[in-house]
């Protein structure tokens, strides 16, 4: 269970095998007396689980919202972060708080994380009107906690990667970078006359134009896509605030909406979800597909488990076209801490095939893999050398 709110290296280890067994242990622990907030830590763990771990067991919550709500707020009081979110876990199949989390009192008392924004935004359109404004609050919570971790590498490392590629090595003379052409040619270092010969002069090609890339995230929102789309939403709002990319946020199943108006905001981008149904890539591709303008310019990231329940051969078509116009392409199957994903493996074998790899990718490492992606180096080479396995073309 963890060390207790309160407690530490000195509390009783009966006391702690009492807590975690239930009454059923009094006997075999010789009689614990309980007293204190132990007392009140044993009602709110019987209230859940039982008195004991047995299976089948339920506790007495029942389908009370204020009872729930206090008892969110006595868990809170009486246990530690890592020990709460367990039981806000087990409480949501346990207890049926897929329900409850309907009601606004229960909604205040709950402490925000990633699982409960994945089960709001699950929830999605049902919550009542009454309800929304403090599930919204839940959400912007963690988002906002998100967008604050994840904020300063994505800006650093997509505009050094746009940075990078604006050079040139034929830089007209106002343009040169004279650091950069030193560093580049020491080497040519001529003692003799104190100076370096700059046979390769580096520089930044002047542009037309402020928006230097494009960039659509294409997001797959099936119920088993939930943590993935509460993380895009974040980057799309981080790069959302970026002038010199221009980036559209869609998100589909059977049809596709463009949410790139609601992209500044994560939390109006999940309200605007709907998890669940079916899937259509082939169509979402098709879509992206009408949005491009400078395809040798534009990145496109979908994001899916790829469990295509369209015609599949024309989905791998779709994207072998968008590969051959010149636009980077790259397939995440999932964005997400939770590991390896389940995920169609003989359609992301067919994607590699024509171009397009196929990985999951962890948010930490997702602003480098976009630096990767804005200079046009290989995605796959890329995912090797940070030990991330890809799809391959023979399955």
């Amino acid at each position: 269970m963890g060390d207790v709110r309160g407690g530490g290296p000195s509390r009783d280890r009966a006391t702690r095998w009492r807590l975690v067994l239930g009454d059923p242990a009094d006997d075999a622990l010789g009689g614990v007396a309980l007293s204190g907030d132990d007392v009140r830590r044993d009602e709110v763990l019987r209230e859940l689980y039982g008195d004991g771990a047995g299976a089948g067991r339920r506790g007495g919550l029942g389908g009370s919202s204020p009872r729930v709500a206090r008892w969110l707020g006595d868990i809170r009081s009486y246990f530690p972060s890592s020990v709460v979110q367990v039981m806000q876990e087990d409480a949501m199949s346990r207890l049926g708080l897929r329900e409850l989390l309907l009601e606004p009192e229960m909604m205040a008392a709950v402490q925000p994380d990633l699982a409960l924004v994945t089960t709001l935004v699950g929830l999605g359109r049902v919550v009542p009107e009454h309800s929304r404004e403090t599930a919204r609050r839940v959400v912007r919570t963690v988002t906002d906690e998100l967008e604050e971790r994840l904020r300063r590498r994505t800006v650093q490392a997509v505009t050094g990667a746009l940075d990078r590629s604006a050079r040139t090595h034929r830089p007209r003379p106002a343009d040169i970078d004279w650091g950069a052409t030193i560093a580049a040619n020491l080497r040519h270092y001529l003692p003799e006359h104190r100076t370096v010969v700059p046979e390769r002069l580096v520089g930044h090609a002047r542009r037309t134009s402020q928006v230097q890339r494009d960039i659509v995230l294409c997001i797959d929102q099936s119920g088993s896509m939930a943590e993935s789309v509460v993380y895009a939403s974040v980057f799309g709002a981080v790069l959302a605030s970026l002038r010199s990319v221009a980036t559209r946020l869609v998100v589909f199943d059977t049809e596709v909406v463009d949410l790139t108006d609601a992209m500044d905001d994560p939390v109006d981008v999940l309200f605007g979800v709907q998890l669940g149904g079916g899937t259509d890539i082939r169509r979402a591709l098709a879509y992206a597909q009408g949005l491009v303008e400078r395809p040798t310019e534009t990145v496109l990231v979908l994001i899916s488990d790829l469990y295509e329940g369209g015609i599949a051969e024309e989905m791998v078509a779709r994207a072998a076209a968008l590969v051959r116009s010149g636009v980077t392409v790259v397939a995440l199957l999932a964005l997400s801490d939770s590991g390896a994903p389940s995920y169609d493996r003989r359609h992301a074998a067919a994607l590699a095939e024509v171009g397009v790899p196929a990985f999951a990718c962890t948010p930490d490492l997702f602003p480098d893999l976009m630096a990767a992606a804005i200079e046009r180096r290989d995605l796959g080479q890329w995912a090797s050398a940070h030990g991330i396995v890809t799809a391959h073309a023979d399955g």
